[in-house]
Formats: C-alpha cells, sequence, structure tokens
C-alpha cells in the first residue's frame, strides 16, 4: 500500500493532523527504510473501564496496526496519579498507587478486544518517570514557559474564575511530553480534549533535539443522552465489557442525528456504506431503526461476535417490540428466610437481584420509574410485595431477572 493510500486510511474520522505533510514524509520515509512508524496513544487508569467513547482512538491504533506500524499503548501509572487537568474546572482528586495499578490491570484486559495483542506493546510510563531526579525535573520544567502553559483554555477560565491550579497540573503536560521523548514517538494519538497536550510533546521533542511527533486527533463522542461528552460517571456511557443485550439497547437509544457519527467512529462499516445508508434515510427508503440496527450489530460484533449480535437484537424485539421475555433471563434465588407470608421488601428485593448496590440506590431506582414485576409498575408505597416461583423482576428497559423460591 502506498503512503497515499495509506493516509486515506488513517484520515478516517479523523479531527485534524498536525501536519498532515509531516505524516506523509513519515510514512514515505518508513515504507523507504522498512522502519515502521512508532505510534503513541497514552491512557491514564483514572476509571476501571474502557467505553465505546475511549475505543474511538483505540480504533484508530488498530488501524495503524493494521498498516504494519508499531502501535505503542502507554499506561500512565504514573500521571495517573497526578490527574489530567484537560477540561477541568477545579483540582482533581490523586489516586493512590493502589487505585491506578488495579484499573491499569482492567485496561490489559480490554485493549485486546480492539488491538491485535502479538503486535501491542504495553508500556507504563512509571518506568522512566519513577528514576527522574529533582534535578531530572528542574531541567524538564526549564524547556517550556508558564505563558504558554496558561494560554491553555482550561487553564485560562481557572485564573479569570480565581480558582486554584496546581503546580501539580501545570507539570502534568510536560510530564506526557516528556513520555514522548523516552518513547521517541513518530504519532501521538489522542482525543481533541488532548489537543494541548500532544503540542507540548512536539515542543518538548525538539527540545531534546528529536523529530517532533505527529499529532492526530479524533473527536470525542457524545455518550447515549446525546449531549456531553461520554462518561461512565455520567452514567452515559456503553462499555466494551458490557453484555450484547445491554451493547445493543443502548446503542439502540442513541438519537437518530447522532448514529452517523457512531457508524464514523464506532465501527468499521466503509465510509461509501454510511453515506449510501444515510441517503436512503433522508430520502425515506430505509426506516431509522433499520440503520440503528445495523449500527448496534456493528457494535456488538466488534466486542461480542456476530452470533451474540444477532442473538441481542432478537432479544431486543422481544422485550421491546413483542413484550416477551429474553430468551436467557437470569435466575434470583430467593430464600424462604427472605420472605414473611410470601412477601418481601421491594427495595430488598432490588438488591439481592443485584439491581442497586444499596437501599438507598434502590429507592431512588424505584422513583425514577421502571421497576416491574410481571410488567406491572412497582412504587416506593408497594411496601412489601407477593414474590412467587416465575415471577420477574424487572429495573430499567434491559435489566430482567426471573425469581425462584428457594
Amino acid at each position: 500500500m502506498t503512503p497515499e493510500e495509506q493516509l486515506k486510511i488513517l484520515k478516517r474520522g479523523v479531527a485534524e493532523i498536525i501536519a498532515e505533510e509531516e505524516l506523509l514524509r513519515k510514512l514515505r520515509r518508513s515504507q523507504e527504510t522498512g522502519k515502521p512508524l512508532k505510534v503513541k496513544a497514552g491512557f491514564d487508569p483514572t476509571a476501571p473501564d474502557l467505553h465505546v467513547g475511549s475505543a474511538v482512538v483505540i480504533r484508530k491504533m488498530r488501524h495503524f496496526q493494521d498498516l504494519g506500524h508499531e502501535v505503542i499503548f502507554l499506561i500512565g501509572d504514573f500521571t495517573g496519579m497526578i490527574g489530567d487537568p484537560s477540561g477541568k474546572t477545579e483540582t482533581r482528586r490523586q489516586l493512590s498507587r493502589e487505585e491506578v495499578l488495579l484499573n491499569a490491570k482492567t485496561y490489559e484486559e480490554q485493549i485486546y478486544k480492539i488491538l491485535n495483542p502479538e503486535k501491542t506493546r504495553i508500556v507504563f510510563n512509571s518506568q522512566w518517570c519513577s528514576r527522574m531526579t529533582f534535578e531530572d525535573v528542574i531541567g524538564l520544567a526549564s524547556r517550556y514557559t508558564v505563558a504558554r502553559l496558561l494560554e491553555r483554555d482550561d487553564f485560562a477560565k481557572r485564573m479569570a474564575a480565581n480558582q486554584p491550579i496546581s503546580v501539580l497540573e501545570l507539570l502534568y503536560p510536560l510530564v506526557q511530553g516528556y513520555d514522548s521523548v523516552a518513547l521517541e514517538a513518530d504519532v501521538e494519538l489522542g482525543g481533541t480534549d488532548q489537543k494541548f497536550n500532544l503540542l507540548v510533546g512536539r515542543v518538548i521533542q525538539r527540545e531534546y533535539g528529536l523529530e517532533p511527533q505527529v499529532v492526530l486527533t479524533m473527536p470525542l463522542l457524545e455518550g447515549i443522552d446525546g449531549t456531553q461528552k461520554m462518561s461512565k460517571s455520567l452514567g452515559n456511557h456503553i462499555g466494551i465489557n458490557e453484555p450484547p443485550d445491554e451493547i445493543y439497547g443502548k446503542t439502540m437509544s442513541v438519537a437518530d442525528e447522532l448514529m452517523w457519527k457512531y457508524f464514523a467512529l464506532a465501527t468499521e462499516v466503509p465510509e461509501t456504506e454510511i453515506d449510501t445508508m444515510r441517503k436512503r434515510v433522508e430520502s425515506g427508503t430505509m426506516h431509522p431503526k433499520e440503520a440503528k440496527q445495523r449500527l448496534a450489530r456493528e457494535i456488538v460484533t466488534l466486542y461480542h461476535g456476530e452470533s451474540k449480535a444477532l442473538s441481542a437484537e432478537e432479544n431486543f424485539e422481544k422485550v421491546f417490540a413483542r413484550k416477551e421475555l429474553p430468551d436467557e433471563t437470569p435466575i434470583l434465588k430467593v430464600k424462604q428466610t427472605d420472605l414473611t407470608n410470601g412477601k418481601i421488601w421491594v427495595v430488598k428485593l432490588l438488591v439481592l437481584a443485584g439491581f442497586a448496590k444499596s437501599n438507598a440506590e434502590a429507592r431512588r431506582l424505584i422513583e425514577q420509574g421502571g421497576v416491574r414485576i410481571n410488567q406491572q409498575d412497582v412504587a416506593l408505597q408497594n411496601g412489601d410485595i407477593a414474590v412467587k416461583d416465575g415471577d420477574v423482576l424487572q429495573a430499567g428497559k434491559r435489566r430482567f431477572v426471573q425469581i425462584a423460591i428457594e
């Protein structure tokens, strides 16, 4: 494949390349020398689970990987203890070493749903950051000015609002930039919210006598609420480790106008096919639901396989179109000792089912609506409810258990 053909593949869904001509030059040199590009993307393990939004950058890494380049998945176990200030209006809570390592372990388990394990190099930035002396840190800090750091939009807004900025946060982009020095990265990937950090990396590399990396940013994917960036903390995410039925159902809840962005960033459907579907929907020859079903199947297939995707689609149709139970409804065993005259406190039942972690969370779930027994709505004032073998407890649109009395 020619460098120009590679570039066309790599540009799919990209927000910005700084600079495109540099990337093309690096691709040409790679082909001429037979030496693959070093493509780096860093992930601070501040949350344990990856979702479809965070997978956007990882999928672009896979594109580089498929073209024969070296992919470096950098786990920021050191920087994760600082906390990236990108998009933050206040100083983040610092994570402990134990929290960071636990989250990092789950990252390693999940990324191979996307990346080729035989062609992926996983590194931790503590390998070089932990060995830096105070003299090294002073040397790094001397290579960038405070004025340029404060040009950052996040910092500028906080300064204007008289909100505190720790020196630790000012160091974060410098440390991330030093990662690119340590790895001698040719390309660094990240979301558009990472642009400042990635550009600092170019400056730091140049300061250390290296050729600056090309910066490639990917758009941020809105969550299923259609407004805010996908985030587990906001509850608008689709986790790549979630069950197939959950992924399928959440995808079907995405707004019609947003599904095209999901197609472009979260699937491998060719752009020509996406354009054709969009035109058919706009002309009325294809129902939006049909296109969204394709989207949901594609996403489930990526993380669980085609058979699971088809099963999830069938279950979705049973539950939402035909009002039937899904094929694989988990069994909830309820002990006789949990019952009083055949009844159980509905709040306790939700906790036993695993639909809530605490009584308080169960109460909130009931107050929000959507808790049902045998398709009948349940309210907090119901208190103790009668249950028997075969009854079906439902929470929300996609969570079911069938009760079995022991």
